[in-house]
This record gives C-alpha cells, sequence and structure tokens, in this order.
C-alpha cells in the first residue's frame, strides 16, 4: 500500500480548511492524504497582487515553507508564482478553488511541470439567486419601502398606480448572456412566468428552456421591462450596455449587473436614472471595486446597491472545496484533471502518486 501523499490545504475565512478537509475525506478517503494546513486571512483581508499574480491572499514565503515536500496544493486564493515555484520542486498539482486561477503563473507553472487546475461553475446557482433576488428588490423597490418604514413612514400612496413596481409574472425579461449563470435564471423565470428573451452569440437555442428566444441586442433591449447581464468581461464586451443601449430600453425599464462591472457604463446608468428613463437598476458588481464615495452612481435614484457578493453563499464554499478535493482524487488516481488551466502540462504528466517514481 502506498504511503499517503503530502497535501496542502491552503484555505481562507471563505473556502475553510475544514470543508477543505471535509471534502477530501469524502473523496479519497481518511488514509489518502498527509495533510498540512496553511490559513489565509481572505477575506478579512482583502486579496491583493503578489509578485506576478493577482486576487491573492498570504505571502510567498508561507506559501513556499509550507509547500515543502508537498505534492498537492487545494486553495482558493494562495499566490502560485515564479518564486513559489522555484522553491517548491515535489509541487505537482495547484488546485484553485474558484472560477478562474488568477492567482497562478500558468506559464511559469507548466515550466515547472505543475498542472494548475480551477473550479468553473462553482457559484453559478448562487449567483443566479442573488440576480433574482436584486431583480425582486429593484422592481418592487423594496428597500426603498424597507427604508420608509424604519423611518416612521407608512406611504399607502405607493398603491397609486404610477407608484407601484412591476412584476416577474407577465413581463419581458432579457438576459444579455446565457451561460451557466444566465441558463440557470432562465429557468428560474420562465418557471415564474415571464417571457423570456436571450442575446448570446455562442449559445445552443436547443439547450435554452422551452419558450425562451435567441434575439439580437437591440431587439432584446428594446422588448424587455428588466434586462440583466450575464455576459463574460472580455474586449469585445467591455461597457457593452453604454448611453446609446440605455436609450434603447424602454421606458420605465430595470437594469440589473451581478456579472462583471466592465460590463457597463455607470456614468450612462446614472444618468438614465436621474432622467427617469429607468424604473431601478440593481448592481453588485462596479467599473471600480470598492465603490468610491464620489461615484456617481451612489446619488442616482433607485438603485440596490450589494458589495460584489452573488457568490457569497455557505453552498458556494462547500462546492468549492468538492471540486478540488475532486481534482486531487484524480490526480491520486493516476487520471488527468477535469478543469485543467493549463492542459500543454499534461502532455509530461507524471505517473501518479500510486506508483513509485523519481518525481524530479
Amino acid at each position: 500500500m502506498a504511503p499517503p501523499a503530502p497535501i496542502l490545504l491552503a484555505g481562507d475565512h471563505f473556502v475553510l480548511n475544514r470543508l477543505l478537509a471535509e471534502a477530501l475525506n469524502a473523496e479519497s478517503g481518511p488514509d489518502a492524504w498527509a495533510v498540512r494546513e496553511l490559513a489565509l486571512p481572505w477575506p478579512h483581508e482583502p486579496f491583493r497582487a503578489i509578485a506576478e499574480v493577482d486576487e491573492a491572499s498570504g505571502s510567498e514565503d508561507a506559501l513556499i515553507e509550507a509547500l515543502q515536500g508537498v505534492r498537492v496544493c487545494l486553495t482558493q486564493m494562495a499566490p502560485l508564482t515564479e518564486r513559489v515555484l522555484a522553491a517548491c520542486p515535489d509541487l505537482e498539482l495547484f488546485a484553485i478553488s474558484r472560477g478562474g486561477p488568477v492567482n497562478a503563473n500558468l506559464g511559469a507553472a507548466t515550466l515547472h511541470g505543475v498542472a494548475v487546475t480551477y473550479a468553473p461553475g462553482r457559484n453559478a446557482v448562487s449567483t443566479a439567486e442573488h440576480t433574482l433576488g436584486l431583480l425582486l428588490a429593484a422592481m418592487r423597490r423594496i428597500p426603498d419601502s424597507h427604508i420608509s418604514v424604519l423611518r416612521g413612514q407608512w406611504k399607502s400612496d405607493l398603491y397609486a398606480y404610477d407608484a407601484t413596481g412591476l412584476q416577474v409574472h407577465g413581463s419581458t425579461i432579457g438576459l444579455v448572456g446565457a451561460g451557466a449563470v444566465g441558463g440557470h435564471l432562465a429557468t428560474v423565470l420562465t418557471a415564474m412566468g415571464a417571457r423570456v428573451l436571450v442575446h448570446d452569440p455562442y449559445v445552443d437555442p436547443a439547450a435554452l428552456p422551452r419558450g425562451v428566444v435567441v434575439v439580437p441586442l437591440p431587439e432584446l433591449l428594446a422588448r424587455s421591462e428588466v434586462v440583466s447581464l450575464h455576459a463574460r468581461l472580455t474586449p469585445h464586451t467591455h461597457k457593452l450596455i453604454g448611453a446609446a443601449e440605455l436609450a434603447l430600453m424602454r421606458e420605465g425599464s430595470v437594469l440589473v449587473n451581478c456579472a462583471r462591472g466592465g460590463l457597463l457604463d455607470y456614468t450612462a446608468l446614472a444618468a438614465a436614472l436621474r432622467d427617469g428613463k429607468l424604473f431601478a437598476a440593481a448592481l453588485d458588481v462596479y467599473d471600480i471595486e470598492p465603490l468610491p464615495a464620489e461615484h456617481p452612481i451612489r446619488d442616482a435614484p433607485h438603485v440596490v446597491l450589494t458589495p460584489h457578493l452573488a457568490g457569497a453563499t455557505r453552498g458556494v464554499a462547500q462546492r468549492a472545496a468538492a471540486m478540488v478535493a475532486d481534482e486531487a482524487g484524480r490526480w491520486l488516481r493516476g487520471a488527468e484533471p477535469a478543469y485543467c488551466a493549463n492542459p500543454d502540462v499534461l502532455q509530461h504528466r507524471r505517473q501518479p502518486a500510486s506508483t513509485p517514481t523519481d518525481h524530479r
């Protein structure tokens, strides 16, 4: 029987080491691994650029020390830099429990023979649910009503027709992007009785719920009472929704963005809210984060704001832990990773952990 494989759990205060350990035991059994732990400070300390990688937590020195003799690392935020890779020659798999491996130097990892995996779709359901919550809050202006009650007001005049909110059932709702998040939301909105339009040049219409219609972006904007953004941010989609696109939207419509701040021109959005073009907006992401005190959207009327929390659920943390534990199990069995960010490294894959070999 092979000895337990050395593994580092470099969790944080969201994807906890406890969750990683539980997922690892469920996947491979309690005797498969020799576990070492490193606790990272995120989110109690903001992530930051570390050396050449982005959105990382902790330090190179602490990670280097913890990785000595370790062949597999499960983490969300640890910085996989050239310096770390050069100092940790036993490392073979670096499994990142987030949707993109921004905290890893993929080129250097490939040169050092380290496979880097990630966890696509880990927060798709959570983000879709948060989007639905913001959508409903904006359509019914729930935060405004909440604040008025706290202030001792009782605005029964909100039953006046022109002051009333919108409802999902019977509304036309346009989704810009129909990947994991948009596709799930389309299913939910259809079940709630909405007419759902989608704009996505890459979507297979057959994969969408029955009744969902794929249309060009200008048509979606012109027909929808609610527009929700779910596209990827690329150079092509940067400021996809600007002043010209907002002008195409229906009078009294709602805009929701839980995708990426760069998709939207926030100055133009604030102007559209102030002049009454839009009924409301609901936002979880911004062009600048954290949101500056002088940002124009702060003073816009009828806007619902949350601080980039769409993926912040316990279910996401548990799923993220399970996905990297699965990658560790694959490595242990000698199987290829499910989601490898640097697949070129697989051409030089070492033998599985259960086979005696000289790893360097």
